[in-house]
């Protein structure tokens, strides 16, 4: 079974979606997975429920809801009857929330191992998990369910600016301009992602569209708060003003892409000197065909000595002593 909170509320089991239509019942579960293995007093679903102003008969209605969320839910041992009301049992892995918690934390862990790669593959994942703008959709966000809510929603842009960020420091830039515009126009006054869309226009050679999307920022800062940028969207203004070379992806951050495979560069063969004066007599020197492999004698191995040579050709250079360098260019080596 698949509980999902991270866009609409949803239930998956043997691989479909169950219909809870209900909103009553939507609410009903909502608030359980708020305090999912946890008992929920009965005046507190209540209160969610109805509010201020429950009905006479609002003990009753809740009982009936929690037995058509049972048989929806297809398993009546999973809402739990306590002493003062209810509990939701969800397993290890069920809740979608609980995935996007571990992954969150997991990256925050890469990155203060000094592991960006790792840290945002672990935000990535983390965000993959979401289907919609916001937690808990379609639901009224009423007591413990706007609270965890609006912290789901919270943490979401901070793992959204964090893979950014660990995505910057690996040198990339161009790639993550769209992606900071939507987070630019989803929360335009949190500064952090004005700060990165900058930086990343900087990198990409766009100057003067990293200093409007401040001058936006400020504006925007200014009408909907009556506050001036802070520290760092004006360090970040100042930085791109004066062409800090900070700035610049670092040569860590580019070493870590894998570089671009070359075909290896071999070194022309060395050819004897032609020989001067009239050809030689005796019978020819037998040798390997012009673009063949070399013919090794079976008698010895390396150079043939001086006096077994014809005349008019000259020993090969004896190989230098120690081992023998490759001969590709020194960026192969490295």
């Amino acid at each position: 079974m698949e509980f999902r909170v991270l866009g609409r509320l949803e239930v998956w089991r043997d691989g479909l979606c169950a219909d809870i239509s209900a909103p009553k019942q939507r609410v009903l579960l909502a608030t359980l997975l708020c305090h999912a293995n946890e008992a929920v007093s009965r005046d507190r679903l209540i209160d969610t429920l109805w509010g201020e102003r429950p009905p006479r008969s609002a003990g009753d209605n809740l009982r009936i809801y929690v037995y058509h969320l049972r048989r929806i839910l297809g398993d009546e041992g999973r809402i739990v009857r306590r002493v003062y009301g209810y509990a939701l049992e969800v397993r290890p892995g069920e809740l979608d929330a609980d995935t996007f918690t571990e992954l969150s934390d997991r990256g925050l862990a890469a990155r203060a191992a000094g592991d960006p790669a790792a840290a945002s593959r672990s935000f990535g994942g983390a965000l993959a998990l979401w289907r919609g703008g916001t937690s808990f959709a379609e639901v009224p966000r009423r007591g413990p369910i706007g609270a965890t809510a609006d912290a789901l929603d919270e943490r979401r842009e901070v793992v959204a600016e964090s893979r950014v960020e660990a995505e910057l420091s690996l040198g990339h830039s161009g790639e993550l301009v769209g992606e900071l515009r939507r987070l630019v126009a989803a929360n335009p006054l949190r500064e952090k992602p004005y700060a990165q869309l900058m930086l990343a226009l900087y990198r990409g050679g766009r100057r003067a569209e990293a200093l409007d999307v401040y001058r936006r920022a400020r504006r925007v800062l200014v009408e909907e708060l009556g506050l001036e940028p802070g520290p760092e969207l004006r360090a970040m203004e100042a930085a791109v003003l004066n062409g800090d070379a900070a700035l610049l992806p670092s040569s860590r951050s580019s070493a870590s892409a894998p570089p671009a495979s070359a075909p290896p560069v071999l070194a022309p063969p060395v050819l004897a000197p032609p020989a001067s004066g009239p050809p030689p007599s005796g019978p020819p020197v037998s040798g390997p065909p012009p673009f063949g492999p070399p013919v090794s004698s079976p008698q010895a191995s390396g150079p043939p000595a001086p006096e077994s040579l014809a005349p008019g050709l000259s020993a090969p250079e004896s190989p230098a002593s120690g081992p023998r360098r490759a001969r590709f260019p020194d960026v192969l080596l490295r």
